[in-house]
């Protein structure tokens, strides 16, 4: 027969494991809360990251002209963007340089801060080689040849060198979000400017090796 003295201690003792079991709950419904707060500030830092280096809307000077806008580049919509990575593509294969536009055109994707790649989806030095042909034949790289041969053909005297630069670095923006949002954190951390140039040129290439994941929008 238990002794009022046992059933005391077994009430104390089921008293002291229902206060554990509480402050166990307690502590972990607060980080659970800690992490969703985490998470949240990550969430908008990136978003507001993301916000400030991806184009939008339509571009200014060529886009009425091509029928294209900075916004049918998304993974939402692959089919669109196939269809705009494409469409840029065509003008790579029906635009032919010669003379000083060409050597622009191997000034701005080739020499220029080292040149323009498409460096997520092949190993390429370039776009281009030194002469000027083809270096990569994924459909990014078709995209960004082709804008910059009907920029310096149709729009020489709306861009120098360094604005043809950066207009084709836009598109790889938008070809390559993640990646080059992941680069854009690290140039902002080492107090580096945020331009097109600086994101997608050559110039920081390999910077941000390591610390990227995600995938690319629109066909390789």
């Amino acid at each position: 027969m238990k002794s009022i003295k046992d059933d005391t201690l077994f009430k104390v003792n089921l008293g002291l494991l229902v206060i554990a079991l509480l402050v166990v709950l307690f502590n972990s419904y607060q980080l659970a809360q800690i992490g969703q707060i985490e998470r949240s500030v990550t969430a908008n830092a990136v978003a507001g990251l993301t916000s400030s280096i991806i184009p939008t809307g339509v571009p200014s000077i060529y886009g009425s002209e091509l029928g294209i806008s900075f916004d049918d580049v998304s993974a939402l919509d692959s089919y669109r963007a196939d269809a705009t990575i494409a469409k840029l593509g065509q003008l790579d294969t029906s635009i032919t340089l010669s003379g000083a536009d060409k050597e622009r055109y191997i000034n701005v994707l080739y020499k220029m801060e080292n040149g323009m790649s498409c460096e997520y989806c092949c190993g390429a030095r370039a776009i281009i080689f030194e002469n000027g042909e083809p270096a990569c034949g994924c459909a990014h790289s078709y995209a960004m040849r082709g804008l910059a041969k009907y920029l310096i053909t149709k729009h020489a005297g709306d861009y120098d060198d360094k604005g043809l630069l950066e207009e084709v670095g836009k598109w790889k923006t938008l070809f390559f979000p993640s990646q080059i949002q992941a680069k854009a954190g690290i140039l902002e951390s080492q107090g580096i400017e945020l331009n097109y140039i600086n994101l997608a040129s050559n110039k920081y290439r390999g910077i941000e090796q390591g610390k990227t994941s995600g995938g690319m929008v629109g066909g390789c």
